[in-house]
């Protein structure tokens, strides 16, 4: 199943899973991508608003309320499905209205093929006009067993000599799928020093010595952070479909 979790207080665009420049709010949009997946069987908002919670239901989305005190979308996901049941749980962002169905799938398929992970994400290589040296993107990178080695703001790996062959970066989907039982066991581990320092809670994972298999495909989604960004996205949804 997918959960998508969904607050109003974004710092930097409050409001944000209702934004409807489309016609629709932000949310819905993501709810139909997410139903689109093949690995997805059922799919709710997890909310602590009742503003969301409304909008959902009016366009016939299934609706979970939660505490308004999680630290982040992972415990929020966790209280959620405290009471379903069901073997994986993928975390969708609620401000990707364009996340591919086809990556989604993809970290499903590596969590099924990697028994000793808990957790599996995606990646992706950068796509012309993306700049790794961006810190909003955050970067990854695979070891030769397809799990995470490192996930980071910063440009990694660093190419010293400039090698052809050597290894080019990675772009972060910021997507999850975990197995059921580990999301109470994550919701226990203590913030870590790298997660901190980072700001990246998927490195807490890691260092608490928890795998993380990567799926790499294509994707071009990226989260919507700013009105700024939500204004673009939504003028070229207009565009695109009328």
């Amino acid at each position: 199943m997918a959960v998508i979790p969904a607050r109003m207080a974004s710092t930097r665009f409050p409001g944000k899973p209702l934004a409807n420049k489309t016609g629709r709010p932000m949310i819905q949009h993501v709810v139909e991508r997410a139903r689109q997946c093949h690995s997805i069987g059922r799919v709710i908002v997890a909310t602590d608003d009742r503003r969301i919670a409304e909008a959902v239901a009016s366009f016939g989305g299934e609706v979970a309320m939660t505490s308004p005190d999680h630290p982040n979308g992972t415990s929020r996901i966790a209280e959620a499905i405290r009471a379903i049941d069901c073997d994986i749980v993928v975390n969708i962002q609620g401000d990707e209205p364009e996340v591919e169905p086809s990556i989604v799938d993809a970290a499903v398929t590596a969590l099924l093929a990697d028994p000793e992970s808990p957790v599996a994400t995606a990646a992706t290589p950068f796509l012309d006009g993306e700049d790794p040296a961006d810190r909003r993107l955050v970067k990854v990178v695979v070891g030769l067993n397809g799990r995470a080695l490192y996930f980071s703001r910063s440009p990694i790996p660093c190419n010293r000599d400039q090698r052809p062959d050597g290894v080019s970066p990675l772009r972060h989907v910021g997507l999850y799928a975990y197995r059921r039982e580990f999301l109470a066991d994550y919701v226990m581990l203590p913030e870590s020093p790298l997660e901190r320092t980072e700001m990246l809670e998927q490195l807490r994972i890691l260092e608490h010595g928890h795998p993380i298999a990567v799926a790499i495909g294509t994707s071009a989604a990226q989260g919507i952070d700013t009105p700024e960004q939500y204004e673009a996205w939504a003028s070229g949804w207009l565009a695109r479909h009328g």
